[in-house]
């Protein structure tokens, strides 16, 4: 899928956001609306499935209050909102039929107050990018930047299925959107569940860009400045972004 938004995009929004330093201090630029926090997770993972970034195994969460709804371990296309799962953010067991790496959603939101919504994916892209990557991944192209600073690479291809497993993880991830697991796809972040999908769908670009520019010759990585402009355009770049790949079917 093509449509990336353009520089001229980023300077009409720039504007719309100027007082919003990155979308953790955006509430209105896709923090969840707690109303309809389980139509969000369903039109996310439909999504996040129709995109063809997950096959058999992924699952998208929201935060809600001290707990998180998450799919079940099931096929996304296949979510509804009576299958999600709600899981305190403090439970040291899953119920049955939560996915068994559910354990990186609650690493994540007990490390990150910050974050509303979590997305498990397994683009292809990561896996390459994972394989000859050892540390982080620069952003090349803007919308790299809203991943982070640079996307960190998880050093452990082990399913996630133990809070300590997990919560390894989620040190690796630290305050960036984005972490790609080498040999085992990756995760992102967002304020709503449709920020954590595009994300991710920005992820599989990324990677991708990577390992096309390292064939290519050197590589020339966004500036500090550069980073810092284009996170603080995100919020509603996010939301577009999101508005566009969403599904009918999700809605």
């Amino acid at each position: 899928m093509t449509g990336h938004l353009t520089s001229e995009a980023v300077a009409e929004d720039r504007t719309a956001t100027a007082g919003d330093a990155t979308e953790r201090t955006d509430t209105a630029g896709g923090a969840t609306d707690r109303t309809d926090t389980a139509g969000e997770v369903v039109a996310a993972a439909r999504t996040l499935g129709a995109l063809g970034l997950v096959a058999a195994f992924g699952h998208v969460s929201a935060r809600r209050d001290d707990r998180m709804l998450i799919t079940p371990a099931i096929d996304l296309a296949r979510a509804t909102e009576d299958t999600l799962l709600e899981i305190p953010l403090d439970a040291s067991a899953l119920p049955a039929n939560a996915p068994g790496e559910a354990w990186i959603h609650l690493a994540v939101y007990q490390a990150r107050p910050d974050v509303h919504a979590v997305a498990r994916a397994i683009p292809e892209s990561a896996f390459a990018a994972g394989a000859v990557v050892s540390r982080s991944i620069p952003p090349l192209h803007g919308q790299g930047a809203m991943l982070g600073e640079a996307v960190p690479v998880h050093d452990d291809a082990r399913l996630m299925r133990s809070a300590e497993i997990a919560e390894r993880a989620a040190r690796t991830l630290g305050d960036a959107d984005a972490l790609v697991l080498r040999g085992n796809g990756a995760v992102t972040t967002g304020g709503s569940p449709g920020h954590a999908v595009a994300r991710m769908w920005l992820l599989d670009t990324t990677c991708r860009l990577h390992l096309a520019a390292r064939q290519a010759g050197a590589i020339r990585a966004l500036t500090a400045e550069e980073i810092t402009a284009w996170r603080a355009a995100a919020p509603p770049l996010l939301d577009r972004l999101w508005a566009h790949l969403r599904r009918p079917d999700g809605a």
